[in-house]
């Protein structure tokens, strides 16, 4: 594929925009650890809402979605969609929480909630393990994707692409801090958005496809429209649907749809103005990543099936591309190779936004677990914030190198996908929990999170090679979230509790709601406390959650319908989407005060 002037006037242009919006903060982001980390908790919802959106934006999420619709269908997307449930739960549960904690990185909320040296060692071993191990994985899938892209499109090897694509993420993501990341995101997401819709709209009417009316009765096409399963199907039904509904959204931690609220999603939290800006970006998030972008991928996935039948058809149109890494998310970009010279420069840019607007905020988020809660915590805890941020900074590097590295070894963005899931399986409800049931201590957590591991690496390298019967993805996935939930709770009974003391603190600070918190407002009012007199509003929470579901899907669905022609029933699902969204936005302002 050959780029002309104008496709590279859309590239370089973007690239400068995102170094000048690096250099531009770069000064003030350095000046703390704080303004470097959290832009000095003083972040409006809008803006935090559009990096969360443009953080999963990701390039390689329009490849997995490709892989989803190609070998599943439009149903298949369940796969993901499930989250939405953990989404909402972080909206109106979580979300006002996380901000009246005030801990600089979630992993500081082990040392706040927890005791003694295990509450020490697990915030050491997860700021290495989450930001080190599991965050490297996380950008290696999406360095995948831009290998896959840059191939395709460019005609660039692994090597080369990564070295393009990295340099300049790294720059302004090290310089600028979080508020650099912010600013690039808003920007990156509104050419990453505009990219996917026109892109779509090209596509679908290319002569290859022949329109909306064409693609959609094609018969390799017409039978993967449905947008819900086959319920006759159990062979589809069950890991599709079934386990993702019934299980994976609060058994799993996965990053950006952490049962609770963590990773990147609690640092935006963490940088709100006020509790109320907190709520607002976290539902902006939700509505935006299920309802507003999954269409422009999915049409596209679907033209794909009509251009490139299988993967041989691939493979013969892409001969420079190495065979290992042509599966069916290589789709995705040998679809745009078909757009005009111009749209091809912003969709090509758009791609790049989404990379670097994923890759930015792993980076900062990793390294302020690197930086606050290893090295300051652990290494040098008299560490001015000039040092601190220096190590921001060259930890960013690092993370970087060895993601890219990584990268190479990996083929296709839905095996990733389903890695992190098993790696995760079992530990999600330890996270709803510990912020409702005294009892969770940091021996839960450290179980919960090893057993999880080591079973991922049984199903994932050794299952097999002891001559055992392969298992489906979703079987794997049940039997860790069964053993890892027994093993956990196993130990939560027969470990050390939390110290009491702590424990009081920790309510006086956060005001969690519900039942299970009753025997520590006892023991503070055996020691003579003063515990704080809240208002919990629980049951109009979980009422908002269920609500908030709704709409989401109800517009998804919505748009959908129009997609196929059917006016009618998208009408229904358009009142019921705006009726939901109505109560949400009342809520919203009720929940804040």
């Amino acid at each position: 594929m050959i780029l002309e002037t104008i496709d590279w006037l859309s590239v370089i242009a973007f690239f400068i925009i995102s170094l000048f919006i690096g250099l531009l903060v770069a000064r003030q982001a350095g000046s703390s650890v704080s303004e470097y980390f959290l832009s000095g908790r003083d972040m409006p919802w809008w803006l935090l809402g559009v990096s969360m959106v443009a953080t999963t934006f990701s390039a390689d999420t329009p490849n997995l979605v490709t892989d989803i619709v190609r070998q599943n269908g439009v149903s298949g997307n369940w796969e993901w969609w499930a989250f939405l449930l953990t989404g909402m739960l972080t909206v109106f549960v979580y979300s006002k929480l996380w901000r009246r904690s005030e801990v600089l990185t979630d992993l500081e909320f082990y040392e706040m909630r927890y005791s003694g040296k295990t509450a020490a060692f697990l915030r050491g071993f997860r700021a290495l393990y989450l930001g080190v191990f599991f965050n490297i994985m996380i950008m290696a899938t999406v360095c995948l994707a831009a290998i896959k892209i840059g191939g395709v499109l460019l005609d660039l090897s692994p090597v080369q692409t990564l070295l393009i694509a990295s340099v300049v993420t790294v720059i302004y993501s090290s310089l600028g801090g979080l508020k650099g990341v912010l600013i690039t995101d808003f920007v990156q997401f509104v050419i990453a958005m505009a990219g996917s819709v026109w892109a779509a709209y090209v596509i679908v009417n290319l002569p290859e496809v022949g329109g909306i009316e064409a693609l959609l009765s094609h018969e390799e096409v017409a039978t993967k429209l449905d947008i819900l399963p086959d319920f006759t199907k159990t062979e589809t039904l069950v890991p599709l649907f079934i386990i993702p509904l019934a299980v994976q959204w609060w058994s799993v931690w996965y990053p950006g749809a952490e049962p609770g609220g963590g990773g990147y999603i609690a640092q935006r939290m963490l940088s709100a103005k006020d509790e109320k800006n907190a709520i607002g970006a976290t539902l902006f998030f939700n509505v935006a990543h299920y309802a507003l972008r999954p269409w422009p991928w999915i049409l596209i996935a679907l033209a794909s099936i009509v251009v490139f039948p299988n993967l041989e058809s691939i493979q013969a149109a892409f001969p420079n591309v190495a065979p290992g890494i042509i599966k069916n998310d290589l789709a995705y970009p040998a679809m745009l190779t078909y757009l005009p010279h111009g749209l091809l420069g912003i969709v090509i840019a758009s791609l790049i936004a989404a990379f670097m607007s994923t890759i930015s905020t792993h980076l900062n988020w990793g390294s302020s677990y690197v930086v606050n809660d290893f090295y300051k915590r652990f290494v040098n805890p008299e560490s001015s914030d000039k040092t601190l941020v220096n190590v921001g900074r060259i930890s960013t590097v690092i993370l970087m190198v060895f993601s890219a590295i990584l990268a190479l070894y990996l083929e296709n963005a839905i095996q990733a996908f389903r890695i992190l899931l098993t790696i995760g399986a079992g530990t999600g409800l330890i996270f709803i929990l510990r912020w409702f049931w005294w009892r969770i201590n940091a021996f839960t957590e450290l179980s919960g999170m090893f057993i999880s591991f080591f079973i991922a690496i049984y199903f994932e390298f050794i299952h097999e090679s002891l001559g055992f019967t392969a298992l489906e993805g979703w079987e794997k996935l049940l039997i860790g979230v069964i053993v890892t939930t027994v093993v956990w709770l196993i130990v939560t009974f027969t470990t050390r509790k939390t110290d009491m003391d702590q424990l009081i603190q920790f309510y006086i600070k956060v005001r969690p709601a519900g039942p299970g918190w009753s025997k520590v407002k006892e023991a503070a009012k055996d020691r003579g406390v003063d515990m704080p007199e809240v208002k919990h509003a629980l049951s109009a929470e979980i009422l908002s959650v269920f609500i908030g579901t709704v709409a989401v899907f109800a517009a998804l669905f919505a748009t959908g319908y129009i997609i196929y022609g059917r006016t009618g029933l998208a009408s229904i699902l358009i009142c019921v989407s705006a009726a939901c969204f109505g109560y949400l936005i009342y809520m919203w302002k009720r929940l804040s005060s």
